[in-house]
C-alpha cells in the first residue's frame, strides 16, 4: 500500500488468515475534480464485522458502491467473491441495506419479504427472516403504514432474507429506538457467529465499538487507521483524567502535556498523552485532590483525535504516530 494512502500502519490481524469475500487492491473512484477514493486497500472476510468509518466525504459511501457493483473505479481492482462486483453470479451472494429504501407502499410486509427471497437460491424461511428482523407482528400491514423504524427494520429484513454470506448495512439503525437498536445488534452478532461477512458504516460510533472485530477509518478518500477498536483507541495516545481540585483550570492548562481542560458541576477533566506524568504532578500539588478516575478514550474521542490530525497542518502528527 502507498505509505502517503495509509499514514498509520497497523499490524494485520488474525482475520486476515480467513480468505476475503471482497476486496478493493488500490481502488480509486473521481467525481470530476474530486477524488472521492484514492488508492484503497480493503479485505472484507467471513465471520467479522468490519465497520466502515468516517467523516461525511470521507469515501464510506463509494467504497460501498464499488464493493457491491453499483460504481465502477477508475483505477485499482475490485473483487467480489473473485469476480467483478457488476456480475450477476457475485451479486447473489449479498445482502445489501442502504439509507434509503424505496419500496412500494401496498405491498404488505410480508409480501416484500417473499418478493426478495424468490432472488436468492437458498433463501431463509420467510417466518424466520420476521423473526430476526423483529417483524412477526407486522407481517400483514402495508409497508406504507409503518413508521421511519419499522421501515427499517423491513429493509434490514430484506438484506438478509436470502441468507448471503456477505452482508452490506450502511447506518442500519437510523430511526430505531434503543431496544431495537440492541435487538438488531444481537442479530448481527448471530450472523456472524454463522460465518456471514458484515460491512458496516455507523455515525453511531457507540455501534461500531460494540459490533466491529476491524475498523477502516477513512479521511478525505484514504485509509488513515485500520485496526481493531481498541486499537485504533490506543492510536489516539490519550486519556481522560477526572477529579475535583482546588487548583485553577488556568494552573492546569499550563502543564506540559494536558491537552485540554473542561470543568462541569465542580468537576475537572483533562485530556493528556502522558496521563501517568500527569498524575503524579497533579496528586503531588493538591493534597485534597478527590474523586479522581481515569479511562481511555472511547472509540468517539479517538476517531475525533485522529481525524483532527490528518487537517491541513497536523501530517506532522500522523506521521509520528505510524
Amino acid at each position: 500500500m502507498n505509505p502517503a494512502s495509509n499514514p498509520i500502519r497497523t499490524a494485520k490481524p488474525e482475520s486476515n488468515l480467513t480468505p476475503a469475500l471482497a476486496t478493493l487492491r488500490r481502488a480509486s473512484k473521481r467525481y470530476g475534480k474530486v477524488l472521492a477514493l484514492d488508492a484503497v486497500d480493503l479485505d472484507v472476510r467471513a465471520g467479522e464485522v468490519l465497520a466502515i468509518l468516517g467523516a461525511n466525504g470521507a469515501g464510506k459511501t463509494t467504497a460501498l458502491g464499488l464493493l457491491t457493483g453499483r460504481l465502477s473505479p477508475d483505477g485499482g481492482e475490485v473483487k467480489l467473491f473473485g469476480l467483478d462486483p457488476r456480475e450477476p453470479a457475485a451479486r447473489r451472494g449479498i445482502g445489501v441495506m442502504l439509507q434509503d429504501g424505496d419500496l412500494p407502499d401496498t405491498l404488505r410486509v410480508a409480501e416484500h419479504v417473499r418478493l426478495f427471497s424468490s432472488y436468492y437460491p437458498s433463501p431463509r424461511p420467510i417466518a424466520e427472516t420476521l423473526a430476526l428482523a423483529g417483524l412477526t407482528d407486522l407481517a400483514k400491514r402495508p409497508y406504507g403504514a409503518l413508521s421511519g423504524g419499522q421501515k427499517r427494520r423491513v429493509e434490514f429484513a430484506l438484506a438478509i432474507c436470502g441468507r448471503a454470506p456477505l452482508l452490506f448495512v450502511d447506518e442500519p439503525t437510523v430511526g430505531l429506538d434503543v431496544e431495537a437498536r440492541r435487538n438488531f445488534w444481537a442479530v448481527l452478532r448471530q450472523l456472524r457467529q454463522e460465518g456471514t461477512g458484515i460491512v458496516l458504516t455507523t455515525h453511531y460510533l457507540e455501534e461500531a465499538d460494540a459490533l466491529a472485530d476491524r475498523i477502516v477509518l477513512l479521511a478525505g478518500g484514504r485509509v488513515l487507521a485500520q485496526d481493531t477498536p481498541a486499537g485504533i483507541k490506543s492510536r489516539a495516545e490519550g486519556k481522560r483524567i477526572r477529579a475535583r481540585t482546588s487548583l485553577s483550570p488556568d494552573q492546569l492548562q499550563a502543564w506540559p502535556g494536558v491537552t485540554s481542560v473542561h470543568v462541569e458541576h465542580g468537576v475537572v477533566e483533562l485530556l493528556t498523552r502522558d496521563a501517568e506524568t500527569l498524575l503524579r504532578r497533579w496528586l503531588a500539588a493538591d493534597e485534597g485532590l478527590a474523586e479522581l478516575e481515569v479511562r481511555a478514550l472511547t472509540l468517539e474521542e479517538a476517531f475525533l483525535t485522529l481525524t483532527a490530525a490528518r487537517k491541513p497542518g497536523a501530517a506532522h502528527a500522523l506521521e509520528s504516530a505510524a
